[in-house]
């Protein structure tokens, strides 16, 4: 299942907050080799996650991590404007429309259907906040994910060849493309709705769009 959960949040899931964090680091550090930042305990962590973003996970049968995303709206400090803006000739994105989606990670293990679940969550968020964009940051290797689920973004400038490319992108969600998202996700559109309504409520959305 889809949970959706703040960073202040997550000591209510120890179990699953502790796997994705295990996972980010055997994605990011053991299996594509970032230079990014591992503790004592095995859990890779960074400055994003101490502004209390917001976490798309999907939490396997026994309670641990299956894939996230991280989301954060870029009214606030996020990665694609402090450390990607060479990638569109030195510009910035900030909108209260659109959010950075950051952090993309799979437990190897993973059903191949939870990445278009992470995708149908997004378009949740899309809905539910009013979000028209997401932004953020891919890899080559993620050009064949994104059109396997048939969520590609626009692509707004990128650097590199081959594996070593790196590009900035902006997703929208047509009600189109959800219900294909959906489908590879075998999520129905209203179990995905009911997921995201017991996180926040059907009254209560809008005022957190707003308190962030």
């Amino acid at each position: 299942m889809l949970r959706y959960v703040y960073a202040d949040q997550l000591s209510q899931f120890p179990k699953l907050a502790a796997s994705m964090f295990h996972d980010r680091a055997d994605q990011f550090k053991t299996r594509l080799g970032w230079e990014v930042n591992v503790d004592e305990t095995g859990a890779e962590r960074d400055e994003y996650d101490a502004m209390n973003p917001l976490y798309v996970i999907w939490e396997m049968p026994d309670g641990t991590h299956g894939g996230s995303m991280r989301f954060l709206p870029t009214t606030e400090q996020t990665m694609v404007n402090d450390h990607f803006t060479h990638l569109m000739g030195g510009g910035t994105i900030t909108s209260p429309l659109i959010w950075e989606c950051t952090r993309f990670c799979l437990n190897r293990d993973a059903p191949s259907r939870v990445a278009a679940a992470l995708m149908l969550g997004g378009g949740e968020i899309m809905n539910g906040f009013g979000v028209k964009h997401f932004v953020g940051v891919f890899d080559a290797r993620m050009v064949r994910i994104y059109r396997m689920i048939g969520s590609s973004p626009e692509v707004l400038g990128s650097q590199g060849e081959g594996r070593d490319k790196i590009s900035v992108g902006l997703w929208e969600f047509a009600p189109e493309a959800q219900a294909k998202v959906a489908a590879r996700a075998g999520v129905s559109l209203e179990l995905s709705r009911l997921w995201f309504d017991r996180a926040f409520g059907r009254g209560a959305v809008q005022q957190l769009a707003c308190t962030g």
